[in-house]
């Protein structure tokens, strides 16, 4: 006789977790208990709110939009009317400026751009972090496309982003002097040293790594001649090209350029008085309805300056004050008889079987 087994019960073990006896504490929220913690975020976040207006309050920054600034060799064009006339043309044009006070240390050069959608889904997706990493390959991603190949060979850095790299040349002129510019310690040293890494067979020569690979199709320039006055700031690893690839989130942004350097006649910050943008004009942005400029700015504690984390606290703080004033008064007016508790503890002893 062949053995028949007996089917598997599907009861649950009879257990105080699996049937559902372990004691219960379960809160009964009333008016006189909430309103505390609504009054307690309003007294911390107020007072936060205030602070941080403050600190922002405190950073000074200057906004010059450059976007239709005057051609230097052809004085009745701009240079955004010549750039969009012809995209591989070049356009000097400089615009002279006044700083009203003076700018202490630490100062930062950013460049703003406007009407600019870097968080569309395609053009985010638009690279190959496995190429940025250093690991070159032939066949690049295909999120890359169509900015995969060129002339039969592949881009490096391939994709939309690195291909739209902000390309103007900025500097500045206090009293027809230079300002000192620093071009590194600008991106994120968590970029730097964890995504972007130059290929390992390079040994510091460039040009023979990305031999066999074009340079996306609108650069004027070699990946490994971004940077001329540093031979340790080319190649993926260029800081310009690292804050450039990390997108902005928002349609109007700024991105940091430069920082001033203080060690010598700047070591006081940017005095007030007469200077000048010169402009190596090569970014095309009115034909998206665009706009670029220049921003000056210092940082506080909490960064550059920003009043909206400010007011946000103080509006929450301000909401959450008038939901416990509102609790009071139904506390008030609803007084719970003496015999009604807050808390209580539940003990269910129904078995599930």
């Amino acid at each position: 006789m062949l053995d028949v087994q007996e089917p598997k019960s599907k009861k649950p073990a009879d257990t105080a977790f699996k049937q559902q006896r372990l004691p219960a504490w379960q809160p009964i929220l009333t008016a006189r208990n909430v309103m505390p913690i609504f009054f307690a975020v309003a007294a911390a976040f107020i007072p936060i709110g205030i602070g941080l207006l403050y600190l922002t309050n405190l950073v000074q920054e200057f906004t010059l939009d450059y976007t239709h600034c005057k051609s230097i060799d052809y004085p009745h064009d701009s240079c955004a009317e010549i750039i969009n006339g012809n995209r591989n043309l070049s356009c000097n044009c400089s615009i002279s400026f006044k700083l009203e006070e003076d700018f202490s240390p630490n100062v930062y050069m950013y460049y703003g751009l406007t009407n600019y959608y870097q968080n569309h889904r395609r053009y985010v997706k638009s690279r190959d972090d496995f190429q940025l990493l250093g690991k070159l390959s032939k066949t690049p991603s295909s999120d890359c496309a169509p900015f995969d190949y060129h002339n039969n060979k592949p881009i490096a850095p391939c994709g939309a982003i690195a291909n739209s790299l902000f390309s103007d040349k900025l500097s500045l002129k206090y009293n027809d002097k230079p300002v000192p510019l620093l071009r590194t310690q600008i991106a994120w040293e968590s970029d730097k040293s964890i995504k972007y890494h130059n290929p390992e067979h390079s040994k510091g020569n460039l040009k023979e790594a990305f031999k066999d690979f074009e340079k996306p199709i609108n650069w004027r320039v070699n990946i490994w001649e971004l940077d001329k006055e540093n031979e340790f700031n080319n190649g993926f690893e260029n800081e310009d090209l690292i804050v450039w690839m990390r997108t902005a989130a928002l349609p109007d942004f700024r991105k940091l350029y430069r920082r001033i350097d203080h060690s010598n006649d700047f070591k006081n910050g940017l005095p007030r008085g007469n200077y000048e943008l010169v402009i190596d004009y090569n970014y095309p942005v009115t034909g998206f309805g665009g706009t670029k400029s220049l921003i000056l700015s210092n940082t506080s504690f909490t960064g550059g300056r920003n009043s909206f984390l400010g007011y946000a606290y103080i509006v929450v703080g301000c909401c959450c004050f008038l939901l416990g004033l509102m609790f009071l008064i139904l506390h008030i007016k609803y007084k719970p008889s003496a015999n009604t508790g807050d808390i209580s503890i539940v003990s269910p002893s129904t078995s599930y079987q």
